[in-house]
This record gives C-alpha cells, sequence and structure tokens, in this order.
C-alpha cells in the first residue's frame, strides 16, 4: 500500500511539472507547440531508450516493448495538449483536460462494470467540484478549437492510462511507446524550428518535460496502474491541478490565495475517499 501511494504521488506530480514547464515554455513565446511536442518527444525517447537497454541486459529482458496504439494514444496527447495551450489560458486548460481524463476512464470503468461506491461517487463529485473551484475564475469565452484539442488529450490521454494496466515492464513498455512516436516527433522538430525557431530556455523545458517529467514519470505510471481500480486511477489525477497550483507559487512566482488553498485540501480529501472506499470495497468483495 506504501509503495502504491508513494509511485502514484511520483507520477502525480511528474503530471504537474509538465504543466508548469509547458506554461513556461509557451506561454512566453520561447518556442512553438509543435516543436515543443516534437522535442518533448524525442528527449523522452533517447533517455527512455538508454535506460532500458541498460535494464534490459541486466535482467535478460527485452529493451523495447510497448505497442502501436499506446504509442498513437501518446502522441495524439502530446501534440493536442501543446497545441491546444497556444489558445487557452491554464484555468480552462485544466479544467478541460482533466473533466475529459476522468470521463473517459470513468465511461470505462462502468462500461467493464467497475462501478463506484456510494461513498466513491460522494468523494469524486467533492474532487471534481473542488477542481472547478479552483480553476473557474476567469474562465470566460474560451477558444472553441482550444476546448476541443485539450478534450481530445484529455481522451488521449485516459486511453493511455487504460492501455497501460496491464503492463508488465513499466520502463520497456514506455521506451517503446516513446521510440515508435520519434520519427513523426522529429518531423515535428524540424517543422518547429523552421516557422519558429526555439530559444535555449524552451529547448530546455521542452528537454526536461520529455526526459523526467514524461519519460520517467509514465513509466512510474505505468508501474503503478495494475494497483490501482479504473475509478481510481481516473481520480486521482484530479490532484494534478492542486499540485500544478503550488508548483506555480514556488517556481513562476504566482500568488498564493486562500481559494487555492482550500480548493486543494477539498480535493485531496474527496480524493482519499474514493481511494480508502474503493480499498473498503475489494476486500469486502
Amino acid at each position: 500500500m506504501l509503495r502504491t501511494i508513494a509511485l502514484t504521488a511520483t507520477a502525480m506530480v511528474a503530471f504537474a511539472a509538465n504543466s508548469i514547464l509547458a506554461r513556461l515554455a509557451l506561454a512566453g513565446g520561447a518556442i512553438d507547440g509543435m516543436g515543443y511536442t516534437g522535442w518533448r518527444l524525442a528527449s523522452g525517447a533517447v533517455v527512455l531508450f538508454v535506460l532500458s537497454r541498460i535494464v534490459g541486459r541486466r535482467d535478460g529482458t527485452h529493451a523495447v516493448a510497448g505497442s502501436w496504439p499506446q504509442a498513437a494514444a501518446l502522441f495524439g496527447y502530446a501534440l493536442a495538449f501543446s497545441i491546444a495551450y497556444l489558445w487557452l489560458g491554464a484555468a480552462v486548460g485544466a479544467i478541460v483536460l482533466f473533466g475529459a481524463v476522468q470521463f473517459g476512464m470513468i465511461a470505462r470503468a462502468i462500461a467493464a462494470g467497475d462501478r463506484p461506491g456510494p461513498i466513491e461517487s460522494a468523494g469524486l463529485a467533492i474532487a471534481f467540484a473542488a477542481l472547478v473551484w479552483l480553476v473557474a475564475p476567469g474562465v470566460a469565452a474560451p477558444s472553441p478549437l482550444g476546448v476541443l484539442l485539450m478534450a481530445c488529450a484529455g481522451l488521449c490521454w485516459a486511453v493511455y492510462s487504460l492501455l497501460g494496466r496491464g503492463s508488465i515492464d513499466p520502463l520497456a513498455d514506455t521506451a517503446g511507446n516513446f521510440l515508435r512516436c520519434l520519427p513523426v516527433a522529429l518531423l515535428l522538430m524540424a517543422w518547429g524550428w523552421h516557422v519558429h525557431p526555439p530559444d535555449v530556455a524552451g529547448l530546455a523545458y521542452a528537454v526536461a518535460s520529455g526526459a523526467v517529467a514524461s519519460g520517467l514519470g509514465y513509466a512510474v505510471w505505468y508501474a503503478v496502474l495494475p494497483s490501482l481500480s479504473r475509478v481510481t486511477a481516473a481520480s486521482v489525477q484530479l490532484t494534478v491541478p492542486a499540485i500544478a497550483a503550488a508548483g506555480a507559487v514556488v517556481f513562476i512566482g504566482e500568488a498564493l490565495t486562500m481559494r487555492m488553498v482550500a480548493a486543494s485540501l477539498a480535493i485531496l480529501a474527496g480524493i482519499a475517499l474514493v481511494i480508502l472506499a474503493g480499498e473498503g470495497r475489494r476486500r469486502g468483495g
């Protein structure tokens, strides 16, 4: 249980770091959306390939695995995420992205018979309401195309997470998925360099996002997914906007408000209800 909590928390911090790095890179015009996606995926592929080769030689296993459906979902998420943030503010982007993730994963859970109980439903409602309260101020007339792209990014991430629930070798699977995206990533890098040459800061943010927050973070997420129910896996991701908001205070200098603190605590309380109720239901069953 402690290992699952630690790995889940690590993955959520990595996801939040991706949001912060994207804001730093794209909001300031340090790099364009396509170039950012390309550098992010390519750097993740390189780091994961090296690590998987080292681990594979040590353990006598295959260096890379994964699948084309997983790679397609990963690429769809990464590209739509980056481009959508060119048109959407952080608040609108967060609610659309994680709302779509939760909708996709819970819809699949219900279809598979993994229906949340009353306490889990209550915790889910609390967490989602707190998320809306956290990001809703300032939401006005968002770009329809930006909303559509971010919703697509969320659904792609839901698919990627669901496909990874059966992963036996998370590092090898994540490496294989990133490597399958590499040819298109190289094309995006070239296109981005042509239309909007990135500066050093933009490249640094993209590489950090790809090599650490995405590559290693997603490997950790694949490692913990088999230990989580579909409902819990969907619910814990609602903590990411709260973590990202705290990170923005520390690393970007955004103001810390009582609304942010209260909403973050409510999100965590709702997630705790979902996880504890889910564990109790599975033990009772």
